[in-house]
C-alpha cells in the first residue's frame, strides 16, 4: 500500500506540475479544496465568494425485458460549494463548504442513499517568501455526513454510519507551496485527527479506529494534501485532490489515502455533464473481505447530466 501511495503521489504532482500552462468516502479530510481565482483575473480584491449548485436526475425502466433487470430505477445526485477567501499584503485565508447528496430507487432494492457528505475547511497562510510560493500554514477540517448509511447483504440491512458517526475533525499547522493560482501543496508534520463516534449502537462495535465502547480517539501523525484545478478545455474542466495521513501512534507505514476527480463538461449556460472517481484507502476501516476484518482499495465512479449554476462571484 505504501507504494500504491507514493506512485498515485508522484504522478499526481508531475501531471500538475507539467500542466500549469495549459488551460478534490468518509476517512480523511478535505473534499476539493479550491484555489478559484482564474488567471485574467487580474482585479484588486481582499474578499471573495462564490459557489455552485449542481443537481443530476438519471431514470430507466423495463417491460417484458428478457434480459431482466428492475422495472423501474431512479437516481439523484446534488453537489453544493460555497467558498469565501481573504487577503492581504501577505497573508490569506481560504474557507470551503461543500456538500454531496445521492439517493437511489429500485424496484428490487427499495431506496437507499449512495452519496453522503459535508466538508467545512478553513485555511490561513502567512506569506514567508517574496515569490508569494511559501505560507506558514495553520488548517483547520470537519467531516461528516447527515442520514443513515447501511451495509447489505440480501434483504438484510445493517446500520453503519450516521450523523457525527463518525465524524472527522482535524488540526494541523505547516507549509502550504503555491506555485500557480491552478495548484497548492500543503505539507505538515504536526497533525492532530480526532475521529469521533456519537451514535451509541455503532460505538459498540469497535468501527473506524475507535474502540469498542469509545466515542472518540485522537490520531498525531503527518499529513499532506494536494490540490489542483484547471480547464482541460474551453467547456470542460477538472478539479481534483489528493490527501495523505501516516499515523505516528500505530502503523506509520499504513498511509490512509483519499484521492478526488471530478470532471464537468459544460453544455450550455445551466446544462453539465459530470464524471467523478473517489478512491479511498484507510487501513482503519476492516470490514472487507471473508471475514469481514480486512481494508479495501475503496473506489467510486459516478456520472450524470443535469442542471447546474454558478453563485454570482463578488468581489470586496
Amino acid at each position: 500500500m505504501k507504494r500504491i501511495a507514493l506512485l498515485v503521489c508522484i504522478g499526481f504532482v508531475c501531471s500538475a506540475s507539467f500542466s500549469q500552462d495549459a488551460i478534490p468516502l468518509q476517512r480523511l479530510p478535505g473534499e476539493i479544496f479550491r484555489n478559484v481565482k482564474k488567471e485574467t483575473d487580474t482585479s484588486s480584491w481582499s474578499w471573495k465568494r462564490g459557489g455552485l449548485i449542481n443537481a443530476n436526475i438519471a431514470q430507466g425502466s423495463l417491460s417484458n425485458w428478457a434480459a431482466g433487470g428492475d422495472n423501474f430505477s431512479m437516481a439523484i445526485g446534488a453537489y453544493v460549494n460555497y467558498y469565501l477567501l481573504h487577503r492581504e499584503a501577505h497573508s490569506t485565508w481560504d474557507n470551503s463548504l461543500d456538500f454531496n447528496f445521492g439517493f437511489i430507487q429500485a424496484t428490487s432494492t427499495g431506496g437507499r442513499k449512495n452519496d453522503d457528505r459535508i466538508d467545512i475547511l478553513s485555511k490561513y497562510g502567512y506569506k514567508v517568501d517574496t515569490l508569494n510560493k511559501w505560507y506558514m500554514s495553520a488548517l483547520f477540517n470537519f467531516r461528516s455526513q447527515f442520514f443513515d448509511g447501511n451495509n447489505y447483504n440480501g434483504d438484510t440491512r445493517t446500520l453503519s454510519s450516521s450523523f457525527l458517526s463518525p465524524a472527522y475533525v482535524l488540526l494541523s499547522l505547516g507549509m502550504d507551496y503555491k506555485p500557480t493560482p491552478k495548484f497548492s501543496m500543503f505539507l505538515s508534520p504536526f497533525t492532530s485527527r480526532w475521529v469521533i463516534i456519537t451514535n451509541s449502537y455503532l460505538s459498540k462495535q469497535g468501527l473506524y479506529g475507535v474502540p469498542a465502547g469509545k466515542h472518540s480517539t485522537n490520531e498525531l501523525g503527518a499529513f499532506a494534501s494536494l490540490n489542483y484545478r484547471t480547464n482541460i478545455a474551453k467547456n470542460v474542466t477538472y478539479k481534483g485532490k489528493m490527501d495523505l495521513f501516516s499515523n505516528y501512534r500505530y502503523k506509520p507505514g499504513n498511509i490512509d489515502v483519499y484521492f478526488t476527480n471530478y470532471f464537468a463538461f459544460k453544455i450550455n449556460k445551466t446544462l453539465s455533464a459530470t464524471y467523478a472517481l473517489d478512491m479511498i484507502y484507510d487501513d482503519d476501516v476492516r470490514i472487507f473481505g471473508p471475514d469481514k476484518d480486512g481494508a479495501r482499495l475503496q473506489l467510486r465512479s459516478m456520472i450524470g447530466i443535469g442542471f447546474l449554476m454558478q453563485f454570482s462571484t463578488r468581489k470586496a
